[in-house]
């Protein structure tokens, strides 16, 4: 894929996301890499009406090479794909239920969410949750980093998740489960459940490795 159909695919994305209400306002961000550097929505810029031709192109310092001026999270984009070589796409959402989760006392901070489902446990595996930081704290930064060579998916507290992929697709297929499976665990609470035990869960993970 060139970097123009790229820059349309993300668009399209984003047109998606947000008439989904999956995002709101101007919140959220989507990245993907390219033949030389990485692709960003810019700051201030609603995912429902980006211009695939002022996406901000960076190069692998985090510098500017064209378009508008990317999101201010841009160093948390680089962060993952620094850790993560296999990623191809990160997502980043304040979608509601996630960061529902987020707020909540009693969320497990080694993994925020119960195996509830097969794809959950497919797409997501574990999502630990990375302390608050202000937003545009590069402590940010380096917490991600702690975690990200061994989770392509985290939920930052009081704030969001964010999630990196092989492609463009499959970052959003597994925020999307992500944000279904909160939502269904958000429902759940106060009620006596069955989540997926030790060994199904083991069992779906030695299936389908690159996913967990």
């Amino acid at each position: 894929m060139n970097e123009n159909q790229l820059r349309e695919e993300i668009a399209t994305l984003g047109r998606s996301i947000y008439e989904r209400g999956l995002t709101h306002g101007s919140t959220g961000n989507i990245s993907a890499r390219c033949s030389d550097g990485w692709l960003l929505t810019p700051t201030g810029s609603s995912l429902g009406r980006l211009d695939p031709g002022r996406i901000s192109k960076l190069d692998w310092n985090g510098r500017l090479v064209s378009g508008d001026a990317p999101s201010k999270e841009n160093f948390l984009h680089l962060a993952m794909y620094q850790e993560r070589r296999q990623n191809a796409a990160v997502v980043h959402l304040h979608s509601t239920h996630s960061v529902a989760v987020s707020v909540l006392a009693d969320t497990n901070t080694e993994d925020a969410l119960p195996p509830l489902t097969a794809y959950y446990v497919m797409r997501i595996g574990s999502l630990p949750m990375v302390p608050y930081y202000a937003p545009g704290d590069m402590a940010l930064a380096g917490a991600v980093r702690r975690l990200a060579s061994r989770h392509h998916a985290l939920l930052l507290a009081n704030h969001g998740p964010v999630v990196g992929g092989s492609t463009l697709a499959a970052a959003a297929d597994a925020i999307e489960e992500l944000e279904a499976t909160a939502r269904l665990h958000l429902l759940l609470r106060g009620e006596k459940i069955r989540p997926l035990d030790a060994s199904q869960v083991a069992e779906l993970k030695r299936r389908y490795p690159a996913q967990s």
